[in-house]
């Protein structure tokens, strides 16, 4: 059954465009309807209470893995840091609704304003919320991502991922805009933020070809954004196998122990180590058979038979819906590996 906001928003499309797509004012109509839709909201967030992970870091939880109308959207965790000069957010949300309730949530922890936002990368479900951010803060607000993240949400991409958004939600988010980055951060600067050091770590393709990690230096507490989950099947289609290994040893190396914070999940200080084993049980079974010759079903076996993926079958969310997948992608990848 369609929801009252999806209902409306045919109703009000319906009436600008009907009968009209022949006659002289179509262009004015298309308009019309265009500004329909954009004033057309979705309903607002209902609250989650932020979880203090650590003396500077708070965490709004996200239980569910994926989009849905029941969840409006809320599918990835939002990090916040509270520092003597402000409020850091670390990954906004998948929604402008999102973002406002976060920002209601942060007000219970304090009084100061939100002065950065940081996305890990480009997947909206991380960026989505900037908009409420700076509908609050004003538009100016500093929001930092590496340069490809910031690249691919102004281009096309940005666009897509509000309206893909929009459609999982049965329109839940709708009146969410897209708010891309406007600074571009480097591996390896460091922000101070009061009595708070934010360090920034990038070492290369693992989720995305853009993936930031943020290290809060005095609570030892590292958001890994969507490089690692807690127990969630992770979408790797812009990323890769091998690439992930060399970024957990990389990451650990410079950062040292840390409570790792992903973005779907929660917080642990094994989650790069337990979610590394899982997509190794992936990996290991496809490079062995292309290197044995044998095709994508015979992998496909071997990876439901490693022991590493099949004790997180049952319990991993996503499993069932994304394994073929992400075994094809293994697959291929270590296709280009082997030879």
């Amino acid at each position: 059954m369609a929801s009252p906001v999806s209902l409306t928003r045919r109703r009000l499309l319906g009436a600008a465009t009907a009968g009209l797509a022949a006659s002289s004012l179509w262009p004015e109509m298309q308009g019309f309807a265009q500004q329909a839709q954009d004033f057309i909201m979705g309903p607002p967030m209902f609250d989650i209470e932020p979880r203090q992970i650590s003396p500077h870091v708070w965490i709004i939880f996200a239980p569910d893995g994926f989009p849905t109308p029941e969840n409006r959207g809320m599918m990835s965790n939002v990090t916040f840091v509270v520092t003597s000069a402000g409020v850091v957010i670390l990954d906004s949300g998948s929604s402008l609704q999102i973002g406002e309730m976060a920002i209601r949530m942060i007000r219970k922890v304090t009084n100061k304003p939100v002065v950065a936002v940081f996305n890990s990368h480009f997947h909206g479900d991380h960026w989505l919320g900037n908009h409420a951010f700076v509908k609050t803060y004003g538009k100016d607000l500093p929001i930092h991502a590496l340069a490809g993240t910031r690249k691919t949400i102004e281009g096309y991409e940005g666009h897509q991922w509000r309206t893909l958004m929009e459609k999982w939600t049965n329109q839940s988010t709708s009146g969410t805009e897209v708010v891309a980055p406007n600074r571009t951060i480097e591996h390896g600067q460091s922000f101070t933020f009061g009595d708070v050091t934010l360090r920034m770590h990038f070492y290369g393709r693992a989720h995305t070809d853009a993936d930031l990690c943020v290290q809060v230096v005095e609570d030892r507490v590292t958001h890994v954004g969507d490089i690692a989950m807690a127990n969630r099947i992770a979408n790797i289609d812009d990323g890769s196998y091998p690439g992930t290994f060399k970024y957990y040893e990389a990451l650990q190396k410079s950062a040292g122990e840390q409570l790792w914070t992903p973005g779907h999940g929660l917080p642990g200080k094994d989650i790069l180590q337990t979610y590394g084993t899982f997509l190794k049980g992936i990996w290991e079974p496809c490079l062995a058979a292309v290197k044995d010759g044998k095709d994508l079903g015979a992998a496909k076996a071997m990876v439901l038979a490693d022991p590493r993926v099949a004790s997180r079958a049952k319990t991993m969310q996503g499993f069932d819906a994304n394994i073929g997948k992400y075994t094809s992608l293994a697959f291929l990848e270590a296709e280009k590996e082997a030879f």
